[in-house]
Order: structure tokens, then sequence, then C-alpha cells
């Protein structure tokens, strides 16, 4: 017998998006157009939705320094977010937690819920996979204090933490810097209510 009462996998990541903790009128734009993607789209949770798919990612911070974790990217060449696909998972803060757990070789690292972020970003044909979108769901994760990142070589050619000041010029873009400092003001604001 089907438990009636438990949300299916979709209606888990719809939450995420409707639940969303986020700040401007661009923000909004993305949270509708995800909301209207994963009612458009019964398989938004599964890669096989080539046309795009929902992944989460995580903006991982070291409270103690403050420092966001960015990986460099095997496939896109890139110094990003941890994150991935969601994998049939609904549970879009546990895909985060799970994919920067993966990515960076970091252990103890808490999700914070709600999301913070909300993009929607082209991903380059490759091989047999077409161009397509990720729907990405952004989560805070925080790391333990003085955290020294193991990151995994499959996926990633390394792993920095980069301070707010970015002394290296890793933040290269707008909408990179958009995440970390939105990230950043999240976990300032929490530690201050506590």
């Amino acid at each position: 017998m089907v438990d009636q009462s438990s949300p299916s996998p979709l209606e888990r990541a719809r939450r995420h998006v409707l639940d969303a903790d986020l700040v401007g009128d661009e923000q909004e734009q993305r949270r509708t157009e995800i909301l209207e993607w994963i009612d458009t789209h019964d398989d938004a949770l599964y890669r096989t939705c080539l046309d795009g798919h929902l992944t989460g990612s995580a903006v991982v911070i070291d409270p103690s320094r403050p420092a966001t974790l960015l990986i460099h990217h095997k496939k896109l060449q890139m110094w990003l977010q941890p994150g991935g696909h969601a994998d049939g998972e609904g549970d879009l803060a546990q895909v985060a937690l799970r994919e920067a757990e993966e990515e960076t070789g970091l252990r103890g690292l808490t999700v914070l819920t709600p999301a913070v972020d909300l993009d929607i970003h082209g991903i380059p044909a490759r091989g047999d996979e077409p161009e397509h979108l990720h729907l990405d769901v952004r989560f805070v994760v925080l790391a333990q204090p003085g955290s020294i990142a193991d990151p995994d070589e499959i996926e990633t050619m390394g792993a920095a933490w980069v301070p707010p000041e970015d002394p290296d010029g890793l933040l290269v873009t707008d909408e990179m810097r958009r995440l970390i400092d939105r990230a950043l003001a999240v976990t300032e604001q929490r530690n201050g209510a506590t």
C-alpha cells in the first residue's frame, strides 16, 4: 500500500523552490521559471529530461574565516560551487550536501535551509549529452572551522577557500559574486541570531 500522506520527490523539490529565501525581482523570476518547469516536466529530477533538469548546489562556507570553498570543475574548466544532479532525489538540500561531501572530501558539513539562491544556466553539449539546462537550487552549507578540502580528483582539478576579497580572481562572473555575497550574508545573519 502506498503512503498517500508523504509527498512525491517532485513535490519535495517544488517545496524547496517555493520556500527559497530569495532577494530581488530576478530571483523571483527564476522561482517562477523553475516552478513552471517542474509543472511541465514530470521527469525534471532526472538526467533523462534532456532539455534540462533540477540540480542542487552548495555554497560551502567556513564561518570562522569567512571563506567559500570553490572547486575547479574538470568538465566545465571553471571555478564553481560544488553541486550536481538530483538523480531522482526530491530533497534538493540533501543533493547539495551529498555533492559537497563528494566533490570536496569534507565531512561534518551542515546544510542550511531554506535555499538562498536559484539559477538557470546552460550546459554545453558533450559526447552523447545534448546542450541542456540546469535548474539549480542553491543552499548554504557550513563546514567545520578550519576544514581542509580533499577534492575528488575524478570531477575536480582542485579546491580553494576563497575569502570575500577574492585575491586570486576566482569569482569571474557577477552571478558568482552575487551568489557568494548572498551566502556570506545569510551565514552572518544566522551567526548573529545564535
